[in-house]
């Protein structure tokens, strides 16, 4: 990892936006998108791409995920101006909150005005099938703990930010048309976020869906949090890889879940490809 900036986190975000502004984005992107487990194939649709190792930026921790790149690429998407980061950082792997959600902060640093999240998620909603898409309308958080704990910086975001909207309105009901064009089987949903690494037991599978979950993941939630901190639009959306029906559990396995989430891929790549380029 490159050399630590000293100060706080304000600093360390600076660090880090001035050294992807310096090496591949002189300009401000429109948008920044955070790609999830199996999902970097949208980094291929970036045109007059330009990429940066995570390992060569400051401040910033290294992908240790199967499937997740880990660089920066910085380019056009539909004639947006965009910032991808190919690959995210999750709570079980060892990373604390302020180095999960950094990529946000640096989104925001460099002038981005919406974020998107893609990944995937298990499904305990009957209704849904191994392939579709969901798109966030709403979230739990059950990771125990959330990123704007400690001392605020009001250059960063107010004290108690509001999130009785969390996910754009707008780009969600603009997502739906886009699916029924593109004939996307695709959800409404509202996603829980666990702190994982292990899968969920049938009865944490019941209990979670009790308490008004679609779908269960292992990230999304903090970077959501983060991103209405900073004041960004937030859209997500997210592959269901393995279903979670207690009554009818089978094992699942990280391969069969990449390769669901690789198999349905072209579908959100296409649909947040058409919405960065409507921004």
């Amino acid at each position: 990892m490159a050399k630590a900036a000293a100060g706080g986190l304000f600093e360390k975000v600076q660090e880090a936006a001035d050294a992807i502004r310096t090496s591949i984005c002189p300009k401000p992107p429109r948008a920044a998108v955070i790609l999830g487990t199996g999902l970097g194939g949208l980094a291929k649709q970036i045109d007059k791409a330009k990429d940066l190792p995570y390992s060569e930026i400051p401040n910033f921790p290294v992908s240790t995920v199967k499937s997740h790149a880990g660089r920066v690429v910085c380019g056009t998407l539909g004639g947006t101006p965009v910032l991808a980061f190919d690959g995210r950082f999750h709570l079980y792997e060892g990373w604390n909150l302020e180095q999960v959600t950094l990529p946000v902060r640096v989104a925001k640093a460099l002038g981005a005005k919406a974020l998107f999240l893609s990944g995937a998620c298990g499904g305990m909603n009957p209704n849904f099938a191994k392939g579709d898409v969901v798109l966030l309308d709403d979230h739990i958080n059950m990771m125990g703990v959330n990123p704007l704990i400690g001392p605020n910086d009001d250059r960063l975001g107010p004290r108690f930010p509001d999130m009785c909207a969390p996910y754009d309105k707008e780009m969600l009901a603009q997502a739906e048309t886009i699916c029924l064009e593109e004939k996307i089987r695709a959800h409404r949903a509202v996603y829980v976020g666990v702190l994982g690494p292990c899968l969920e037991t049938r009865a944490e599978y019941r209990m979670l869906r009790a308490v008004g979950a679609d779908v269960v993941g292992m990230s999304t939630v903090p970077e959501v949090i983060t991103a209405v901190h900073a004041g960004l639009r937030v859209f997500a959306a997210s592959i269901v890889t393995d279903l979670c029906l207690p009554d009818a559990l089978q094992p699942a396995h990280i391969d069969e879940i990449i390769a669901a989430a690789n198999s349905a891929e072209p579908k959100v790549t296409k649909l947040v490809a058409r919405l960065i380029g409507s921004l």
